[in-house]
């Protein structure tokens, strides 16, 4: 039986109303669907600290350009700062750097550290491996940029939401596999999307017509991100064959998420490899409860632990 924090409950019901209010997301063509799912979101994305300095930049990597939403916190020392790559969330194929500014802007607060939000090309238009090169290559371009751009390449960590969260550990495995200088200390990993399975035990217990993400909306997000099938570790990291050498990674789990049990397993297979790695579950919490900041207090909690995590391992 679903037992959902009070608080979580209500963000739910205002996002259920929210898409209840257009029309259904695949009876519309995907440059509208993603125009409703950035209304819906809009309203938790509103509010929250002020930054001492917030800019956007042009990237050109190696792999293609991509545009930065920087958000510098107050009380940060002058000059290149520590930073955390941020990669929104949306099955691949909707949300944005606006959808998630307020949560990049209360990780900087909450943290201390900087912030930057990572604008990649959005499937099916772009699908695998195109954002997941882009990342990997922004990665490389910010050992050089990145002080132009008050960035410390020395001092990076990188995370995200859902499929945010399977690009970040992609981009991890994709550096150590190249032998290339790692430069991530710490990946952070909330409610991570690190494969489109999904059980029917997990469907029973947190999905159907009330949840915020069920398996068939797991297939379809994957459908668009690997067209035809294809199977690959960088795309699908829970298949990945090693998962050692990696930065340390903290999973935060929403407990009534049908993918809670794919950070379970994926925090095991790290043990075993020797990765360090971190698992805080937040019972009561559904997928994305992280944007219910402006009401729940666990969602609150929630970064607050994430962010110092985050910030411990970005010290000198």
């Amino acid at each position: 039986m679903r037992i959902l924090d009070p608080h979580i409950a209500q963000f739910v019901a205002r996002i259920r109303a929210g898409w209840a209010a257009h029309p259904a997301l695949d009876t519309l063509p995907m440059p509208a669907a993603r125009q409703v799912a950035e209304a819906v979101r809009a309203p938790w994305a509103a509010g929250g600290p002020e930054m001492a300095r917030t800019h956007e930049a042009i990237v050109d990597t190696a792999a293609g350009p991509l545009r930065l939403r920087i958000h510098r916190p107050h009380g940060l020392a002058d000059g290149p700062a520590p930073a955390l790559l941020y990669v929104h969330g949306g099955g691949f194929v909707t949300f944005s750097i606006d959808t998630h500014d307020r949560l990049m802007r209360e990780y900087a607060a909450a943290g201390g550290f900087a912030v930057v939000g990572i604008d990649y090309p959005l499937s099916p238009e772009a699908p695998y491996p195109i954002a997941l090169d882009r990342i990997v290559a922004l990665v490389e371009a910010l050992r050089t940029e990145g002080a132009a751009l008050g960035i410390d390449p020395q001092r990076l960590a990188i995370g995200g939401d859902s499929a945010g969260a399977n690009l970040s550990l992609a981009t991890a495995l994709r550096r150590r596999d190249a032998g290339a200088p790692m430069l991530l200390r710490a990946i952070l990993a909330n409610y991570g999307a690190f494969s489109p399975l999904v059980s029917d035990a997990a469907e029973r217990a947190h999905g159907g017509a009330e949840a915020m993400l069920t398996q068939d909306d797991m297939v379809a997000y994957f459908r668009h991100y690997l067209p035809g099938g294809v199977e690959d570790p960088y795309a699908v990291p829970l298949t990945a064959m090693r998962l050692d050498r990696l930065p340390p990674m903290l999973l935060v789990v929403a407990e009534e998420d049908v993918l809670a049990e794919q950070s379970h397993a994926i925090a095991a297979r790290l043990r075993a490899a020797g990765t360090t790695v971190e698992v805080h579950s937040y019972p009561g919490a559904t997928h994305s409860f992280l944007e219910a900041m402006s009401i729940a207090p666990l969602a609150r909690r929630a970064i607050a632990d994430s962010a110092a995590w985050v910030a411990a391992r970005l010290r000198d």
